[in-house]
């Protein structure tokens, strides 16, 4: 079930087991440092007495104006009676006027302390307020308890108006209409400062039912407050013994016993002073389980989940203020209490490493310590941040003892009773339960909530281990063939957690089943440099319980082979237009790698890139200048070689050639030099002579261009025909490579070709 308020800053969800709170807190605010604050939130109750029908089943409190009150709750006198009925209130918002919808409270809060003034539905944050309502339908076969009043809650001790002032009435409308009758009582406008009484009784001594009219109860004056409750000790004051509810366990002990050591990291504790708790007003000492804590009981506070972190410290003050002004509790009735954040508070006093008895599991008390949510969790879990700290916490605590988060224990039942599953029990009996559970495990009620008490389990692995979720992610720094990963070099290997940060100690890198790095348990990733070879990468978690988890195993390859030329560089000559400054050249390589090649890259003269296939490319170059080329090989993880090669292309004009026959002379710009030779003899030749390892045969060509016979050191080796169907100079027609450099003649004759018989020659090319 659920209510909504519509009152200034605040919104409201129904009560099932803890406390109902809003957003709209008022009172001071303390930081999460840990650090005391200025001065502690003194906070009051004003009290209003119900109306009880004659037959007894059903009480009312009439539409009225209040002083402005930010938390409420129902009491009654007698804590050991039971309220069975429906109790229902609903309050106005100071500035926008308006009431909320009728809001269900919890009628029993399921917890008890032994020397409690009055039992109480769990309280209700309404944000600040200044008129209300309630209303109890009880059951016909059972009246209700006796003293019923309506407890209002001043947050700070922020009032307007003089303390011997009482509250206005108004005028009574008809039953379950939305607003009240109007009243003319004026709107209080001044806040004055709060006057302690300086001789109050006691909280668990202010039991007299109030007048119909307000009835007021303040904190004492402010005295010295207790020490700081967060070492190894307490307050040495006499303890009281344990409450009824814990009779089958032994007594608390009288003196203050040491905190034992834990298997687990403390997590950051906030303590009471963080909240600002007036300690003036619990002044009793704390009371110590003679034993061990043997489990953690988890709760939720039924409040409101629409809340800032930075009022979580309020939140808390106003509990400890109604539990103990209201109730006469002796304390706040957690141990602890998180909020949606993470953040960690110290609940009752005593010492968070000591076993201090709490009032937070009816009939359990004196075996369990309890930690409570602030927040409704019926529909949804608490965020992780906060279930992580509740995870930690409560390991800290179980390891003082010994007990495994995941594990189960047996509690002996102190008083009969009955949970939510339905079951039973009688005093002296024993349970066996989880070692972290659920409010509703050992009593009647919906705590911690539905979504909550499902995510249980979640909370208990998060406290024992091992972590969850463990994923290796990607290994950085390395190149990928196929699937697997290769690296010539440094590595970062990375992974993710289900599990926080938080409740890890570390991790380490595993190689080939070593460890090989270990950091922290909030890194996400490590460094390594790897031997050459095949290698094995893991990732081990250790969780802060020393259990260990294994991500899956990935294969990565270091290779610092450089690939290899297996032909070296090389020149040759090609076809096509040459000239002085651009002599026609194949550059030629073919380069291999044990892995994977990924490219070469040619350095000098100039700049290209060619892909792992290519093993050719044609250049230029300029005649009588020797040039070097150099290559350089890459794999795909970097590593590279380099080779050069070097050669110096010449122009042998036709005047060097020894001639036979007839041949021309022919000038021209277009011709190499501005001269060639021409015949139409058959058999006229010309021969040169050179030694180089390629050379290549320029002519001219045109359409009545005819053909030539050629030999290489005496040996014909083809007819080339120089016709073509555009004119063309300087025309690198044939060319012939050798593997070595070596002293060669070239030889063209003449055919005489019928209708086209002339040859024009320009020289040769040839490299050395």
């Amino acid at each position: 079930m659920r209510a909504r308020w519509w009152g200034t800053g605040a919104v409201v969800a129904a009560a099932v087991c803890g406390t109902l709170v809003v957003q709209g807190v008022s009172g001071g605010d303390s930081g999460h440092d840990g650090k005391a604050a200025a001065a502690p939130v003194r906070d009051r109750v004003r009290s209003a007495a119900l109306d009880v029908r004659g037959d007894g089943t059903g009480a009312t409190l009439a539409r009225r104006d209040a002083k402005p009150f930010s938390m409420l709750g129902v009491s009654w006198e007698k804590p050991s009676a039971r309220l069975a009925g429906k109790v229902e209130v609903r309050s106005r918002a100071v500035g926008s006027g308006k009431w909320s919808h009728w809001l269900l409270l919890d009628s029993d809060r399921g917890a008890g302390e032994q020397k409690a003034a009055r039992g109480g539905t769990e309280p209700a944050w309404v944000g600040l307020s200044d008129g209300v309502e309630a209303r109890i339908d009880g059951k016909a076969t059972a009246k209700l308890p006796a003293g019923l009043r309506l407890d209002m809650i001043t947050a700070g001790g922020k009032s307007t108006g003089g303390d011997a002032e009482p509250a206005a009435y108004v005028a009574d409308g008809p039953d379950d209409t939305g607003e009240p009758a109007v009243t003319d009582t004026p709107a209080p406008t001044s806040e004055p400062t709060d006057v302690a009484t300086t001789d109050p009784a006691p909280p668990q001594e202010t039991t007299a039912e109030p007048s119909p009219g307000e009835s007021s109860t303040e904190p004492p004056a402010e005295s010295p407050s207790a020490s700081e409750s967060t070492g190894s000790t307490g307050s040495t004051g006499p303890t009281d013994s344990a409450s009824p509810s814990d009779s089958a366990t032994p007594s608390p002990s009288l003196s203050v016993p040491a905190a034992p050591r834990s298997t687990v990291p403390r997590p950051p504790i906030i303590p009471r002073s963080g909240w600002q708790a007036d300690e003036s007003i619990s002044p009793e000492a704390p009371t110590y389980i003679d034993g061990r804590i043997k489990a953690v009981v988890v709760h939720h506070t039924a409040s409101t989940n629409d809340y800032t972190c930075a009022e979580a410290p309020s939140i808390i003050n106003a509990v400890y203020t109604y539990d103990v002004t209201g109730l006469g509790w002796k304390d706040l009735g957690y141990n602890f209490v998180v909020d949606k954040c993470g953040t960690i508070y110290e609940g009752r006093k005593g010492g968070v490493d000591l076993p201090v008895v709490g009032a937070h599991a009816y009939g359990f008390n004196s075996q369990t310590t309890g930690i409570a949510v602030l927040g409704t969790y019926v529909d949804s879990p608490p965020p992780m941040a906060a279930m992580a700290s509740v995870a930690r916490l409560a390991a800290w605590k179980l390891g003082q003892y010994g007990v495994q988060p995941d594990a189960t224990v047996t509690l002996t039942t102190a008083l009969s009773g009955q949970n939510l599953a339905g079951r039973t029990w009688e005093p002296g009996e024993e349970m066996t339960l989880p070692a972290i559970h659920g409010h509703r495990d050992g009593y009647n009620t919906l705590c911690p909530g539905d979504a909550f008490y499902a995510a249980l389990g979640t909370v208990r692995t998060l406290a024992a281990g091992p972590v969850t979720g463990l994923t290796l992610g990607a290994v950085t720094g390395t190149g990928t063939v196929g699937t697997t990963p290769y690296t010539n070099g440094p590595l970062t290997v990375s992974w993710s957690t289900a599990t926080p940060a938080s409740l890890i100690s570390s991790f380490r890198v595993l190689v080939d089943g070593r460890t090989a790095a270990t950091v922290a348990g909030s890194a996400t990733s490590a460094k390594l440099t790897l031997p050459a070879g095949t290698h094995k990468v893991q990732v081990e978690a250790v969780h802060q319980s020393g259990r260990t988890a294994t991500s899956a195993t990935r294969t990565v390859v270091v290779d610092t082979t450089a690939p290899t030329f297996t032909t070296k560089p090389n020149l040759s000559l090609r076809t096509g237009t040459v000239s002085t400054t651009a002599v026609p050249l194949t550059l030629g390589w073919k380069a291999a790698d044990n892995v994977s090649l990924k490219e070469t890259r040619l350095t000098a003269p100039l700049a290209r890139t060619y892909g792992p296939t290519v093993t050719s490319a044609a250049q230029t170059a300029k005649s009588g200048a020797a040039t070097a080329w150099t290559l350089r090989a890459y794999d795909t993880l970097g590593n590279s070689a380099s080779a050069s090669v070097s050669g110096t292309p010449v122009i042998l004009q036709e005047t060097s050639a020894t001639r036979s026959g007839t041949w021309t002379t022919k000038s021209s710009t277009s011709y190499l030099g501005g001269r060639s030779l021409g015949s139409s003899t058959k058999n006229a030749s010309l021969t040169w002579t050179f030694t180089g390892r390629s050379v290549a045969w320029v002519v001219s060509r045109a359409s009545t261009s005819g053909q030539a016979d050629i030999y290489v050191d005496g040996t014909r080796l083809t007819t080339a025909d120089l016709k073509s169907s555009t004119t063309a100079y300087r025309d690198a027609l044939w060319t012939r490579t050798w593997p070595t450099s070596a002293k060669h003649t070239l030889k063209i004759v003449v055919r005489a070709t019928a209708g086209r018989p002339a040859v024009t020659t320009d020289g040769i090319v040839y490299l050395k």
